[in-house]
């Protein structure tokens, strides 16, 4: 498919509704031809989502708002999104742009967004090294909720008003509008609030998980882990406790350790104990109160990761979500040989994935989050709420260490 050079010899308005109607037609042909990338020796699937409007842009170059096509057949919708066009540790290389929208189409939907999370893996997608990759130019963001506009003749799952966020990773949601599938998309209820709803399908989702799938927990269990003060750490001590499930919580030293440990022990928080204070004292004290733990969850490696690998009962499960300090986890043949523990890794975009297809255990999972949130047993994380034009500070603040989430809204 190509254009034509006496595009550019027409008006600047006939030529702005072909490069519209060239990106819809561009929009078709990618959603049934996504490209590959690949990561851990296996080819995983990009999402399309978000980016295919880049092309347009590259070739308009100019806002299209409230423009109609030619004849008045259809207006031209356009967003502000944060673009990225190549992967780089520079943070200003994400910019505020105007992209044109495609076209609803008979299975699409047409999603204003109210919030969007700054993930610390948002940036290592900007990066480029995040194991799933995004075409550039790309919209950055992977989390957030939008309320459906409008929908396509063939939509039946979502109608205009209803709340929705994005089923996969890749969306795009640093954006004002987004056109995307409907199967792209799943609903969320709306008497929760927009904070609770923009961060609920990623941290909340990955503790639900951790917490049911890896060890049969029971009221009077005890689970333990590292980084509790991170927003999947929070989530842990909430969910836990709503199970009857104590919480061993690691956290590292810092200068407000007193506020940290107060505020993690009024979520529901057992124990708060610094990596120093595990290092020098041990646990025993707390295992002559509760039991130990059968479950450990792990964001952090290096030694804060062997902290809680060492504290487990025997035949416990160590599952390891993260790598914050970027250091190797180091696994003691005995742990191994003699405790009989079990080593595991989770990853909720690979969960959702494999629950594609079949979307019930994912509504499942959402609706038995979501009742947390609306009981009062979960409530979201305590974020820095920033105006979307002033993306960059929250990106730049997600950057560094002990900062609390920020949510753009828009």
């Amino acid at each position: 498919m190509t254009l034509t050079w006496s595009l550019r010899k027409q008006r600047l308005h006939e030529s702005q509704t072909y490069v519209v109607e060239f990106v819809f037609k561009l929009t078709s042909l990618s959603k049934q031809n996504c490209s590959l990338a690949p990561s851990g020796g296996r080819m995983m699937r990009r999402p399309a989502v978000g980016r295919l409007t880049q092309a347009g842009l590259s070739l308009l170059g100019q806002n299209v708002s409230g423009q109609w096509g030619c004849g008045g057949r259809r207006m031209v919708h356009h967003c502000s999104a944060l673009v990225y066009r190549e992967h780089t540790a520079n943070i200003a290389a994400v910019r505020l742009e105007q992209l044109p929208l495609p076209a609803l189409r008979r299975r699409s939907v047409r999603v204003r967004m109210l919030a969007a999370p700054v993930n610390p893996a948002d940036l290592n997608m900007v990066q480029g090294t995040y194991p799933v990759l995004c075409p550039l130019p790309a919209v950055g963001g992977n989390e957030g909720v939008g309320e459906v506009l409008e929908v396509g003749d063939d939509v039946h799952t979502v109608r205009p008003g209803d709340w929705v966020v994005p089923v996969d990773t890749g969306f795009g949601t640093w954006r004002t509008e987004a056109v995307c599938e409907e199967d792209d998309l799943i609903t969320v209820p709306k008497d929760i609030s927009v904070l609770g709803a923009a961060t609920i399908a990623v941290n909340p989702c990955t503790a639900f998980r951790m917490l049911h799938d890896f060890q049969a927990l029971r009221p009077g269990c005890t689970v333990i882990q590292n980084g509790a003060n991170s927003a999947v750490g929070q989530a842990v001590i909430q969910i836990a406790a709503a199970m009857g499930i104590r919480t061993i919580n690691i956290i590292r030293d810092r200068p407000n350790r007193a506020a940290v440990v107060k505020e993690l022990q009024t979520l529901g928080a057992d124990y708060v104990l610094t990596e120093e204070e595990v290092m020098s004292s041990g646990l025993q004290h707390v295992f002559q109160e509760a039991p130990k733990p059968k479950l450990g969850l792990n964001c952090v490696g290096g030694v804060s990761g062997g902290l809680v690998l060492s504290s487990l009962d025997y035949a416990g499960t160590l599952v390891t979500y993260g790598g914050m300090a970027k250091k190797p986890l180091h696994i003691p043949a005995k742990f191994l040989i003699f405790k009989n523990i079990t080593l595991q890794g989770f990853w909720m975009t690979q969960w959702k994935r494999n629950h594609r297809q079949d979307k019930s255990r994912l509504r499942s999972m959402l609706d038995a989050v979501c009742g947390l949130v609306r009981s009062g047993h979960l409530i979201p994380p305590n974020c820095v709420r920033t105006p979307f034009p002033q993306y960059s500070h929250a990106l730049h603040a997600t950057l560094q260490p002990l900062q609390r989430k920020h949510v753009l809204l828009m």
